[in-house]
């Protein structure tokens, strides 16, 4: 088979986490569970009505904007982007088209061609059975982010780290909760193959509700135009689907290009002049970022950590903001931050795999550096400190009493762990002869003993001096 070049743009949607709805008062609550309860003249667009943007809305955008470096715009706009479905009651979406709120930037090493800022439709449901369609005009007006990337991405995997990348960064700015599964992120995937450094025919890919499910679209539908163009088949433009079950695309509709959406300027919503408004600044918008999830890396990597822990400390804001809080009780020391980040990606996640608690719900982060400085200075062992940390989560309370109470402190004092050696060898001559007769596994098999007879709290390097002593080596 020739040799293809896939080419990839990503166009991907966020539900911005405001009070409100894009251009009314109505509470944007995506929990809702009453169809119809968050409506009001204005979203269901009722003669007369007038919208009014939402300021938190387009200070998420700039703010994103910010973050990936883009151009903010000084002067913006909105305009009507026509088109006629039950889910836009207008016939219209009020959305951006000439004038983003951003322009550029750069996200995981994919360049980004624009974020603006438009209302998101309501939702749709089909019942088969009773063959009707049923909308709920709750998500109707809703704040949406739309951020396009520049088609610049040539596989799957590229893709998915990008929009795993800008999930992080938003749940980072609280700028959405962009959660896939619930919609409030939704991701768009523009697909062509060709054997140069043209672009092939662009077919637009929807309905990706996951990130593997990005990937493994992508990954078939190149397969899938190689295969036409192979056969002598032209690849057709249009807008297809991903069906999770059959693990394959399939046609919905020929793809609209802008001119059929017939875009013009929002009359009824006043030109944005945004260096007027003081906290829609470039600057004041620069000043609200927090520290962005590729500063925290860059920060923990020089920490001493590998790039594995990195990596997983920071896949979410609430387990880098319970990271820092842990480090700011471990005095900046290396060794002490290295265990605990061990057993934070270790034990810890996989407690709360197990249980039914958010992760770190219950844990004090002062007290779990309580825990860790034991281990480090050699008061409790592998074993002790996994016990005295399932209690810990399990019940809360102190990390040092907790492992006194159970007994689990490690024992290091030579006094009182040398009549136990004697003990161990006593009962264990002819291993203890094996081991004087060359066999080096049988000082292992001792060690075992004497760890076991101390429950695990004997130190074993302590325990190790001791037998080597009695055995006369």
């Amino acid at each position: 088979m020739a040799s293809y070049r896939p080419t990839i743009g990503l166009e991907i949607h966020a539900e911005l986490a405001t009070q409100s709805k894009m251009f009314c008062g109505c509470t944007n609550n995506p929990e809702e569970e009453r169809a119809n309860a968050n409506t009001c003249p204005v979203c269901m667009a009722h003669p007369g009505t007038l919208p009014v943007p939402n300021r938190e809305a387009i200070r998420h955008v700039l703010r994103v904007g910010a973050a990936v470096g883009g151009d903010l715009a000084d002067f913006s706009e909105f305009d009507r982007k026509s088109y006629f479905y039950p889910d836009i009651p207008k016939g219209y979406q009020i959305s951006q088209f000439e004038h983003p709120l951003v322009t550029g930037g750069m996200l995981a090493d994919v360049a980004i061609t624009r974020i603006h800022l438009e209302e998101d439709t309501a939702r749709s449901s089909h019942a088969a059975i009773a063959d009707v369609s049923l909308v709920d005009f709750n998500r109707a007006g809703v704040p949406l982010m739309e951020l396009v990337t520049e088609p610049v991405i040539h596989d799957a995997e590229t893709a998915g780290n990008f929009a795993r990348e800008l999930q992080l960064l938003l749940r980072t700015l609280g700028a959405s909760h962009a959660n896939l599964e619930k919609g409030e992120m939704r991701i768009e995937a523009n697909i062509s193959v060709s054997k140069d450094n043209t672009f092939g025919t662009k077919v637009e890919v929807k309905n990706l509700n996951s990130f593997r499910s990005v990937e493994r679209a992508i990954a078939f539908e190149v397969d899938r135009q190689i295969s036409l163009l192979e056969a002598g088949e032209e690849v057709r433009q249009e807008t297809r689907g991903w069906d999770e079950n059959a693990q394959k695309t399939f046609s919905q509709r020929l793809k609209e290009g802008s001119a059929d959406y017939r875009y013009f300027p929002e009359p009824d919503i006043p030109k944005l002049l945004l260096s007027e408004i003081s906290d829609l600044t470039r600057e004041s918008i620069a000043a609200s970022l927090p520290e962005l999830p590729w500063d925290r890396r860059r920060r923990y990597a020089a920490l001493g950590l590998k790039e594995e822990s990195v990596l997983s400390l920071t896949t979410s804001p609430e387990r880098s903001a319970f990271f820092d809080q842990l480090l700011s009780h471990l005095d900046a020391n290396t060794e002490h931050i290295t265990i605990a980040a061990n057993y934070l990606l270790s034990d810890v996640a996989g407690w709360y795999a197990k249980n039914t608690k958010e992760e770190y719900e219950g844990l004090d982060p002062s007290e779990f550096a309580v825990l860790v400085k034991l281990v480090a200075n050699g008061d409790l062992s592998s074993r002790g400190a996994k016990d005295t940390l399932g209690l810990l989560l399990a019940e809360g309370g102190r990390a040092e009493e907790i492992a006194r109470r159970e007994s689990l402190m490690q024992i290091s004092d030579e006094g009182q762990l040398l009549d136990l050696v004697k003990q161990v060898l006593a009962a264990n001559p002819s291993v203890a002869d094996e081991y004087r007769s060359g066999k080096e596994a049988s000082l292992q098999f001792l060690l075992g003993m004497a760890i076991k007879e101390t429950r695990g709290a004997g130190n074993p390097q302590v325990l190790r001096k001791l037998l080597l002593e009695e055995l006369g080596s």
